[in-house]
């Protein structure tokens, strides 16, 4: 598992989460795990076209947040 830092812009400020990435996952674990203080907000998956998904969403932060996370992991081409 690796751990990174990444800030995204939310209603017109910068909100800061950690994001472990599961680089051997297998289909019961998400690849991505999404951590805000501490506390899991929710997870990502890719699908065949390498496009990211939600795949767990405990509804702890509005779903946009969670697609502007994935928009940003994907343009880091990860």
């Amino acid at each position: 598992m690796e751990k990174f830092e990444i800030s995204v812009a939310v209603n017109d400020h910068n909100e800061h989460f950690e994001i472990r990435d599961y680089m051997h996952h297998d289909d019961e674990k998400c690849k991505y795990e999404i951590f805000k203080d501490g506390q899991f907000i929710g997870s990502l998956e890719p699908d065949n076209h390498k496009s990211l998904h939600i795949c767990k969403d405990p509804g702890l932060v509005p779903a946009n947040t969670l697609h502007l996370i994935a928009e940003q992991l994907e343009g880091y081409n990860i």
